[in-house]
């Protein structure tokens, strides 16, 4: 079943050897003159703007505590006050270097949320010149590859996560620039070329690392192409040892990076998810569940994708094991399978278990290798036979068929009894058109649907109308999947939180802010980014009497319940001090008390 998808993608592969076919550097991806390279320009600002638009309503932190814990990283790089995120997960300070700039010259909390948002935005749009180098190198006329790489840069996997602070706005461009690079150090053969891709490789690995904790799997597998590179001599051995120099030296400062905010902002320790990993991976119970979470982000990239991650997997997965393949494509090929199915696994084994149905199903930690494998999959899909396409299709079929069936057993009644948050469901709630449930067969069948058609455009249209015809089709179906989600996820979140987490005009610059620990954190990390000029007085007020001697704003948690008058703890407050504010939700409530 894997042989002529396999054969299919090794010939579109083969058209970026220049070794091999003798094609050069412009034809094997790069833009060939101006006017390519124009109409890339052009594209990459229609991107960004459309990111911008979807973008657009959102003002404040409401994926918390992730986008806070990068703001705050960022904030604290930049001379700011550091929050507590003591027993949380740690946040790294590769994403929050590029919104440095933000920091260093706004002050305004809502206005630097929204420039962190245009940061996303002029990064994450990167994928569209990325992928049409992708494409040129899978053997797509320049053409082709310029309409396709349009798809590939509008995949919600790139633009959904650009409306919020988060690195998976910018991991998709960084993963497809890494393996481009190496491509390009395994192929080139200008001797300058093959060195400045290979630290560039290197430094986008190591940045990766940096970046995210997915980022360990991504500089493991980029050391062991360094290692293999060195011993079967494939490149001068000056090469390998500068790009082996860079890997090193980035990976150290951002270690020091790493651990500067650690220490600043985690006082008392995170989570400790090295625990997770380390028990999950020892045990028969672990590594049920590790496995079974690994299938369960396998499935949502291919059917969140309409199947051509599938596609572009079962290509890969070819090209990697099929005699005939030339060794440095192997081992490329092997890298990209090692890094997906490494990351499912490592993020999988340390997630803690959540009651939520996301635990089971989740798409976003493979999302940063969605385009390069939609970019296989739209390769296959119009260059390859009838047969070779027919077979590619009953592979993913088939692999989502049963990689569905691995989660339903597993998971079983927990998939429908377990909470539901429509944040980790962009896509299939698309495909399902149903915003508060998860349905795993009609989302299977759905994206299989999605497929399917795509085929029938390919095999019942011909040359250029075809091509347009199946484009169009995707980008509205993406559009779609994007615009849903904008509306019935990312604006719904704004709406809610912005009422009861917004200090707005109730903290007055420069004057001293308590916040008690009994808010829900969902609404006190928001307070604390909102109070920018100092660092807050954190207290729990369950324990501890409010800190009147250290604020002059107390922020304390408050269930709704009895007169807010009464709700200073342990006794009456002191004399001057009075409630200024009360608010409440069903994310929580609290009392603000200020002194005269």
């Amino acid at each position: 079943m894997l042989t002529d998808p396999a054969a299919s993608a090794e010939t579109t592969t083969k058209s970026a050897r220049p070794e091999a076919s003798g094609t050069s550097a412009a034809d094997s991806g790069l833009p060939g003159g101006r006017r390519w390279g124009l109409l890339l320009v052009v594209a990459w600002v229609a991107q960004v703007g459309i990111r911008l638009a979807f973008a657009s309503g959102q003002s404040m932190p409401v994926a918390t505590p992730d986008e806070t814990g990068y703001l705050f990283a960022a904030r604290v790089l930049t001379g700011g006050p550091p929050a507590d995120m003591s027993y949380g997960t740690v946040y790294r300070g590769g994403y929050p270097m590029l919104l440095l700039p933000v920091f260093e010259f706004v002050n305004d909390p809502e206005t630097v949320y929204r420039l962190c948002l245009v940061v996303n935005a002029l990064v994450g749009a990167l994928v569209l010149p990325l992928a049409y180098v992708l494409l040129r190198r899978f053997g797509l006329t320049s053409g082709r590859a310029f309409l396709f790489a349009n798809v590939v840069a509008l995949l919600p996997a790139t633009v959904f996560y650009s409306e919020f602070v988060l690195t998976d706005a910018i991991l998709p461009a960084v993963v497809l620039g890494w393996l481009l690079l190496a491509h390009t150090w395994f192929t080139s053969g200008s001797p300058r070329v093959q060195a400045a891709a290979a630290v560039g490789a290197a430094l986008l690995a190591a940045y990766a690392c940096v970046t995210h904790s997915r980022g360990v799997v991504i500089i493991a597998v980029h050391a062991v192409l360094l290692l293999v590179a060195a011993v079967r001599r494939w490149r001068p051995f000056w090469q390998t040892a500068l790009a082996a120099l860079a890997l090193g030296a980035l990976f150290l400062a951002g270690t020091k990076l790493n651990s500067h905010l650690f220490h600043v902002l985690y006082p008392m320790g995170d989570n400790n998810l090295e625990d997770n990993l380390r028990q999950r991976l020892t045990s028969a119970d672990g590594l049920g569940w590790t496995f079974s979470l690994a299938v369960g982000q396998l499935w949502y990239l291919v059917v969140g994708t309409g199947g051509l991650a599938g596609i572009g997997l079962l290509g890969c997965g070819s090209l990697a094991f099929r005699r005939g393949t030339e060794p440095r494509l192997r081992l490329l090929a092997l890298a990209v399978l090692a890094s997906i199915g490494g990351i499912a696994v490592a993020t999988s084994a340390a997630l803690p278990d959540e009651v939520r149905v996301g635990n089971y199903v989740y798409g976003r930690y493979l999302a940063c290798f969605a385009p390069l494998l939609v970019g296989a999959g739209i390769a296959v899909l119009v260059r390859a036979s009838r047969r070779t396409l027919a077979f590619a299709v009953g592979g993913t079929a088939a692999f989502a068929a049963a990689s569905g069936a691995a989660v339903h057993w597993y998971a079983g009644d927990r998939l429908t009894r377990y909470v539901f948050t429509p944040f980790d469901f962009p896509e299939s709630s698309f495909l399902t058109l149903d915003w508060e449930r998860f349905h795993l067969w009609r989302a299977t069948a759905a994206g299989l649907a999605l497929l399917g058609l795509a085929v029938l455009v390919v095999w019942a249209l011909r040359g250029r109308k075809a091509m347009v015809v199946l484009a169009g089709t995707l980008v509205v179906v993406e559009l779609g999947m994007t615009g849903t989600a904008t509306a019935e996820i990312s604006r719904p979140l704004v709406r809610r939180f912005t009422p009861i987490a917004r200090l707005d005009d109730l903290a007055v610059p420069h004057e001293r802010v308590a916040v008690d620990w009994q808010v829900p954190w969902k609404l006190r990390l928001p307070m604390i980014y909102d109070v920018w000029w100092s660092k807050t007085v954190e207290f729990d007020g369950k324990r501890h009497e409010p800190p009147a001697d250290r604020a002059d704003l107390i922020i304390m948690g408050w269930r709704g319940r009895g007169s807010p008058d009464k709700s200073w703890r342990r006794g009456k407050p002191p004399a001057g001090w009075h409630v200024v504010e009360t608010r409440t939700s069903p994310e929580g409530g609290w009392v603000a008390w200020r002194h005269d």
